[in-house]
């Protein structure tokens, strides 16, 4: 089979942001899906973007800057990441937003603010879907005579007598979840391969591995097809990793419907940024609703069963969200008082509605003295129909993966990289430390693909 300049495998944003970047300097490349259709993860992700110092921040007024972003992860990384990563992301998701809309990615006409950000910095397209953003860019690769495969399950990394990386051993066509078929085919890449086959958040095997509490009884939002088969074999060529244990849980999923679902448009669009959650045993808050999602996620498990998030309806106008499909599936409901939804899901009605009084007071005063949730875009909760549902955290993101440097290269354990071998996405680790700030894991995409191409590029 005829080589190609460069492979790339996964055809998430990652993936085809590299694809781009490689053609538009006239190299031949190959992305490699293994399912039928390409996006991955980013497919199913809401889509969002965090990037400091925008036109839509100075509009509003907000003041954020590159340091300020910077700070906000290695805050809540704490400790644990790659600083030349973190400087090279933050210095650089401005230029991948607006790449994002150059290819035509519209977007919302708004900038939320999620747990563990300083200032309101994260963009949402107005599908509120990835999905748009993996069309645009698949189209832009495939008319710039990019080729893309799917149904390619990659087994295996070829590597030469001097152990750097010439390509990968892969199957056609693949089926998810079916036999391999029996013939393999080798892809030869005359200049690197780039790895971004994103995360192991659906391996339940390999995750559990990783944390023995993630077993098969805690769902995920990931797409199935998120398993660790490409990390596993970059490993067994020699590449070091970095925190696979640190795995995310997303604190704003319910467990009254399968995978990312419907729900997260209210809990976390609306719920955890203007209203509050309640633990049903006790009737009152027990977090700060805007930290980091580890430390949601780890207040919510610490409570031992699902808790309530809850708004008005004047916050759910405010945030503007289209709630229809999860209200139509009854995994949020409206309540015309306080009375009924703690009838409904357990609460005492007097204790909940101290907890509310309470918030309310802080909102007006602009300071939550139980917890330091920033309030700048909370609303009393006063205001009828109320809006609740009950949350309970799933694996969303695999923070850790592949050791890389700044470069995207691909290191071994001594630090020195893998001759050919690149990596961007979820399939690394050390961008995102202990836990990942929302809107980052495609910001983290858009930036390593591109450097990842670029660097095969100066080669």
């Amino acid at each position: 089979m005829k080589p190609y300049d460069v492979i790339i495998v996964g055809s998430g944003i990652a993936g085809l942001r590299a694809g781009i970047e490689c053609r538009s300097h006239g190299l031949s490349t190959l992305i490699l899906e293994k399912m039928n259709k390409s996006g991955g993860n980013t497919w199913l992700s809401d889509g969002g973007i965090a990037a400091p110092e925008t036109d839509l921040q100075k509009a509003r007024g907000i003041e954020d800057s590159i340091e300020a972003m910077k700070a906000d992860m290695l805050n809540a990384g704490k400790g644990l990441n790659d600083e030349a990563l973190v400087d090279t992301i933050t210095k650089h998701a401005k230029e991948g937003y607006e790449w994002t809309k150059s290819i035509g990615v519209p977007y919302m006409d708004r900038v939320d603010i999620f747990g563990g950000h300083s200032v309101p910095r994260c963009y949402t397209p107005q599908a509120l879907s990835g999905r748009t953003m993996i069309k645009m860019a698949e189209e832009t690769f495939l008319e710039m005579g990019g080729v893309l495969k799917t149904k390619t399950y990659v087994s295996d990394l070829l590597s030469d007598e001097t152990m750097s990386i010439t390509g990968v051993k892969a199957y056609h066509p693949y089926a998810f979840n079916k036999a391999l078929p029996e013939k393999e085919t080798l892809y030869k890449a005359k200049k690197g391969v780039i790895l971004t086959s994103g995360g192991f958040g659906a391996d339940t095997t390999f995750r559990e591995k990783q944390d023995a509490l993630l077993d098969a009884s805690i769902d995920t939002t990931n797409i199935a097809s998120a398993t660790a088969e490409v990390l596993k074999s970059a490993i067994k060529h020699g590449a070091d990793t970095k925190d696979l244990d640190r795995i995310s849980l997303a604190p704003w999923t319910s467990p009254d419907e399968k995978g990312f679902g419907d729900g997260p448009k209210f809990a976390d669009y609306i719920a955890l940024q203007r209203g509050i959650l309640v633990d049903p045993d006790t009737s009152k808050r027990f977090t700060n609703e805007l930290a980091d999602r580890k430390t949601i996620s780890n207040a919510i498990l610490k409570v031992g069963h699902p808790v309530i998030a809850l708004a008005d309806t004047r916050a759910v106008k405010e945030a503007n969200m289209n709630l229809e499909k999860a209200l139509k599936k009854g995994v949020v409901k409206t309540f015309e008082g306080l009375k009924s939804l703690s009838e409904n899901y357990g609460l005492d009605a007097p204790s909940l509605e101290k907890t509310v009084t309470r918030f309310n007071d802080f909102v007006w005063h602009n300071e939550d003295k139980d917890f330091a949730k920033p309030l700048d875009d909370a609303t009393p909760i006063e205001t009828p129909p109320y809006y609740a549902m009950r949350v309970w955290p799933k694996v969303h993101y695999t923070m850790g993966g592949l050791s890389i440097d700044a470069s995207a290269r691909v290191l071994k354990k001594d630090g020195t990289p893998i001759p050919g071998l690149y990596a961007a996405g979820e399939v690394t680790g050390g961008v995102h430390g202990a836990s990942r700030l929302g809107s980052l894991g495609l910001t983290d995409c858009l930036v390593m693909g591109q450097i990842a191409a670029q660097s095969i590029i100066s080669q």
